[in-house]
């Protein structure tokens, strides 16, 4: 008998957000939705300042310079 392991990536495509939510879209066609709650310096920010994201480790992590504020995709997921 012989298993199939299925890999899921944990590199994040893109990022938006909702008055109390961040979505996290992943290349394996998952989508997170994280409550801003969960990172005061995020629920604190601006939209303009939230917008302001970019990829780290291409797509393993998210770093806002303004509010200086990093999120590891692979955390999210645990």
């Amino acid at each position: 008998m012989s298993f199939s392991v299925i890999s899921k990536s944990k590199k994040a495509i893109n990022i938006v957000f909702s008055d109390s939510k961040m979505i996290v879209f992943l290349e394996d066609g998952r989508e997170l939705s994280i409550p801003l709650e969960w990172f005061p310096r995020l629920r604190k920010a601006t939209i303009e300042q939230l917008n302001k994201w970019r990829f780290i480790g291409n797509g393993e992590g998210v770093h806002w310079n303004e509010i200086d504020e990093d999120i590891s995709i692979e955390n999210l997921l645990e």
